[in-house]
């Protein structure tokens, strides 16, 4: 507790040093004041993967559908869609009052382009593999768009609700602006951004989803989240999107702020890498594995906030984690699998984290290092920069890696783009096999939702038994706010899109 207190105190000193929110809610009770950790770390819908810059774009910009707190796709841009009997086709109407904020229309040209861009293999899309049954885009008229499908694709519709999948003016797509400077059709614009520092966001009076609830949002980036909710305490914030539990859990402790935690599809997960000795052997990835006590990861890095997992999240379809390979920790068939592999006397290997996304990243590092030795793994510990990981992430160029990935409503959607050979993130993942393939094939084209769930536990089952990477857990999301803010609802996808509709009571 005195480490803690030594934390608090400076992130009170952090907090005066950057000057948070200098003018009080009271005096401007519009703007809503808002801090985070972690800064975005570039504006390009479609080629971000950090949650930081996720989480910022979401405000910015819209996709043709969302999903909602239950999981369940509603109208964005798009205020209704339809897919052909035989599933070859999904025809969208547009929203006609959808503007960008430059105060052109969205129309479907601007579909169709950014589908394009977003399919193009030189954009470096995230979510290309997402999209690869659309053969050809129909705009009959200004809001009617027609996505012609070489196969039934039924996770497509998830695919789209992302802001991986946002609509980007084709005017920008044209002049090579996008990631330059941001322009959506979602609520909020971006006026101000200075990186690492603050955003600065004013409400979209065009938007189409109507009023916003605060004229605009003013987001201070504080790397100390003890100072955030020092900050906080003083009311100098009124809303913060927390990820470390330890700080999390101290708000319910404070009179005046509300924690909202609920429980998210994002994976806490070791990622190896099978291209690289001695992790080509399967064996002794499951060696890896069988060593590894995820419960005793989750207790020491997350305080247990959360629950072990296996490669699917989505409560619907996750299989009982105890039914996976080597779930329970075996350390005697750890060793006896390296043995095998021809590694009795063990290897060394280098970890890559990212310092602060998440917050846990270095504690999840020390615990596995610990772990790992006894079966004779020397882990040396890398922590870098968020960006500086993320081009390292992208490469695949790490021996192992310590991760949060974002977990999606459809397991094929989550997972194509690592697993299956048209992936576009195979050189994060390193590992593919016929079985994962067929398998990611099969979930994707079959309707009845029992016979998905059943493709898809065989998938995890095959997933979890090959190890190209050992799950961890899942924890939940945090936000905290003063008890005068009203109007925001969490979600599983760790979302922040309902600071849309929040309030400042007076």
């Amino acid at each position: 507790m005195v480490h803690l207190t030594r934390k608090l105190l400076s992130g009170i000193t952090l907090a005066a040093m950057l000057g948070v929110a200098a003018v009080s809610t009271q005096a401007n009770a519009a703007t809503l004041q808002m801090a985070w950790s972690q800064d975005a770390t570039g504006l390009d819908p479609h080629k971000q993967t950090a949650f930081s810059s996720l989480r910022l774009l979401e405000l910015i910009y819209e996709p043709l559908v969302r999903v909602d707190a239950s999981l369940q796709i509603i109208p964005a841009i798009a205020t209704s869609w339809e897919f052909s009997k035989d599933g070859k086709e999904l025809t969208f109407k547009l929203d006609s009052k959808a503007k960008f904020q430059d105060g052109t229309g969205v129309t479907s040209a601007d579909v169709k382009a950014s589908f394009e861009r977003i399919l193009d293999e030189k954009t470096g899309a995230a979510a290309r593999a997402n999209f690869l049954s659309i053969a050809s885009i129909d705009t009959p008229d200004a809001t009617t768009v027609v996505f012609h499908l070489s196969q039934p694709d039924v996770p497509i519709l998830t695919a789209m609700s992302d802001v991986n999948a946002a609509i980007v003016p084709a005017s920008e797509i044209k002049a090579g602006s996008i990631g330059t400077k941001a322009v959506g059709s979602g609520p909020f614009k971006l006026d101000k951004w200075d990186p690492n520092a603050k955003e600065v966001l004013s409400a979209n009076k065009d938007w189409a989803g109507g009023a916003t609830g605060v004229d605009g949002i003013e987001i201070s980036v504080l790397p100390d989240e003890a100072a955030i909710l020092a900050a906080m305490r003083t009311k100098q914030i009124d809303f913060a999107l927390l990820n470390d539990p330890l700080v999390a859990t101290l708000v319910p402790k404070e009179a005046s702020l509300q924690l909202n935690r609920v429980p998210v599809l994002a994976y806490h997960v070791l990622q190896l890498n099978p291209s690289r000795k001695p992790m080509t052997e399967l064996k002794v990835r499951q060696a890896i594995s069988c060593a590894i006590d995820r419960q005793e990861v989750l207790d020491t890095a997350s305080l247990g906030e959360g629950k072990v997992t296996g490669p699917l999240t989505i409560p619907a379809l996750a299989t009982d984690p105890s039914q996976l390979f080597c779930y329970k920790r075996d350390v005697e068939k750890a060793k006896k699998l390296m043995s095998e592999a021809g590694y009795a006397d063990g290897f060394s290997a280098t970890v890559i984290g990212a310092t602060g996304e998440p917050p846990t990243a270095a504690a999840e590092a020390q615990v596995i290092q610990s772990q790992l030795a006894e079966i004779g793994v020397k882990l040396d510990i890398k922590m870098m920069e968020l960006n500086v990981y993320v081009d390292a992430w992208l490469k695949g160029d790490f021996d192992m890696a310590i991760a949060l990935n974002g977990g999606r409503a459809d397991p094929y959607t989550m997972y194509n783009r690592y697993w299956t050979k048209a992936g576009n993130l195979q050189k994060v993942a390193n590992y593919i096999d016929d079985t994962l393939d067929s398998q990611m094939q099969k979930g994707r084209a079959e309707t009845d939702p029992a016979a998905r769930k059943a493709i898809f536990a065989e998938f995890e089952k095959h997933l979890a038994e090959m190890s190209p990477w050992i799950w961890l857990y899942t924890s939940y999301s945090y936000t905290a706010q003063q008890k005068n803010i009203a109007g925001f609802v969490p979600t599983p996808t760790g979302t922040l899109f309902s600071l849309s509709k929040v309030t400042i009571q007076q």
